[in-house]
């Protein structure tokens, strides 16, 4: 990737800081989304994203307007990425509407690293460091665990769990999907405005049909309009500009691999705020995503992944 020990190298503890405190306010989403019960997954995900992307387009106008050449010759990688964003927030918020938060959180979570580290492998020729992969292997472990110890509750319907399941997996790929072009065209040396206005904002516009479709819910009291701009104030917009942050900073699999830290942020919240009870395994479940965060933060940095001589084939784009 271009500048790849030069810009995006600089300071990856602010990178991974910055990553960090994004999946702490998307772990606050679970919790937000049980004050507006009477909801849909889809008018959920629809205004959460949808006019959080429209807003990371609003404040990078500027950019886009400067930068519109350099865009215009990436555009494949910035539709790619728009169209991470525009199936990815009604594909995980139905998964945990059918297969459960924890479940739906851990499998579209739990998935996106994998699928980012396979992204760079094969449009970027990356092998995956020895330090990712021990970190993306102990937050996914600790993730399955935490998964497990949450589901106490009556069996869910099969059928549904599965489904559920499924679309967490499609969750999981369009996040890394999105997470990789935006990362992408900053290494081509767009800016990261443009690059996460150009993503998000065409993202956002595109699932505007379907918040006019579902969202009706969300003014029917001042509670669901409160939850819903909420979400798209403060864990989309907010936290999709810290996350652009990491990734000038981090590569996109690292990104991924960091957010791990949501679902035991959801965990938790959902102990102390809802009053859920969380068992001895669960808090094992937590401990080794924290120890996965904690190998990311401090593994040496000098080189994230390591080049493989094979043809750039994204250059295109």
């Amino acid at each position: 990737m271009a500048a790849a020990g030069g810009r995006l190298d600089r300071g990856p503890l602010v990178g991974v800081l910055a990553v960090l405190v994004t999946s702490v306010l998307w772990g606050t989403t679970g919790t937000a989304a049980t004050f507006a019960p009477d909801v849909g997954p889809l008018a959920i995900g629809a205004a959460a994203l949808g006019i959080g992307g429209i807003l990371q387009a609003l404040i990078a106008l500027p950019s886009l307007r400067r930068e519109r050449t350099a865009l215009a010759s990436h555009r494949g990688t910035v539709v790619a990425g728009a169209l991470g964003v525009l199936i990815y927030p009604p594909a995980f918020y139905s998964s945990m509407h059918l297969a459960g938060v924890a479940v739906g959180t851990v499998v579209s979570l739990g998935s996106a690293p994998l699928a980012s580290g396979l992204l760079e492998r094969i449009l970027e020729g990356r092998r995956l460091g020895a330090w990712w992969m021990l970190a993306a292997g102990l937050g996914i472990a600790g993730s399955a665990v935490l998964c497990a110890a949450t589901m106490h509750d009556a069996a869910a319907d099969t059928p549904g769990a599965l489904a559920g399941v499924g679309l967490g997996l499609v969750a999981g790929a369009t996040y890394a999907l999105y997470s990789w072009s935006a990362h992408r065209l900053m290494g081509r040396g767009v800016g990261r405005a443009a690059a996460m206005g150009s993503v998000f904002g065409l993202g956002g516009l595109a699932l505007l049909p379907v918040l006019a479709l579902t969202g009706a819910p969300l003014l029917a009291s001042p509670q669901a309009f409160a939850v819903g701009a909420y979400m798209a104030l403060v864990p989309m917009f907010l936290g999709y500009v810290l996350f652009g942050l990491g990734l000038t900073r981090i590569s996109a699999s690292t990104a991924t691999t960091l957010t791990l830290a949501e679902p035991a942020v959801a965990a938790v919240l959902a102990v102390l705020v809802v009053g859920e009870r969380l068992t001895l395994l669960g808090w094992l479940g937590i401990a080794g995503i924290g120890l996965s965060l904690l190998i990311l933060a401090l593994a040496p940095s000098g080189r994230e992944v390591e080049p493989l001589a094979v043809p750039d084939v994204a250059a295109a784009t």
